[in-house]
């Protein structure tokens, strides 16, 4: 599952952080951080769904 997910992560990086924690505290950063710049969105998401 977590494949998926990473692979949501490249895609669109809120989704995969919401497949892994839900509307919590990282998702809503994921998207500050996206809408600043896709890679920083990415890092943070796959960040996240590996560490978890």
């Amino acid at each position: 599952m977590d494949i998926i997910r990473i692979l949501f992560a490249f895609l669109l990086p809120p989704l995969g952080v919401f497949l892994q924690v839900g509307f919590g505290l990282h998702f809503w950063l994921n998207i500050l951080l996206t809408l600043l710049g896709w890679l920083p969105g990415i890092i943070h998401a796959i960040w996240i769904i590996v560490r978890r």
